[in-house]
């Protein structure tokens, strides 16, 4: 028997639900690009974290944000070159909820605990 999956926290929902190609011509099904696998590739690739500052921010181990990178690459790729839809759904994730701490003008603990993580292990802080 196999142990259940962690849920992995995710700062935002994706803005747009998924992407399709350009052209009038059909394209060819669709790529289900899982809302972890987004969180990943936007920390990862837009925001320029490592996978160990990833993996703290979404509280799971540095091997499962590189499992799931590799997925989400896999994916992003068969959609680039197969001209596939791309859905951004499903996935086992929970919404952060930092919403009280800013208000009291704290920031998000989430946020704490990656600027923590950062001063203790990068040099250019």
């Amino acid at each position: 028997m196999s142990r259940p999956q962690k849920c992995r926290r995710v700062c935002t929902l994706p803005r747009c639900g998924g992407f399709r190609p350009m052209e009038d011509a059909p394209w060819s099904g669709t790529v289900t690009l899982g809302v972890d696998e987004y969180e990943v590739i936007r920390l990862i690739d837009l925001e320029g974290l490592t996978q160990e500052q990833c993996a703290v921010q979404m509280e799971v181990a540095r091997t499962t944000v590189t499992g799931i990178y590799l997925s989400a690459r896999r994916k992003l790729a068969q959609a680039l070159v197969e001209r596939k839809a791309l859905a951004v759904e499903g996935g086992h994730y929970r919404l952060c909820d930092g919403g009280e701490c800013r208000r009291r003008g704290h920031g998000c603990p989430k946020k704490q605990k990656l600027e923590a993580f950062h001063r203790e292990n990068c040099s250019d802080l």
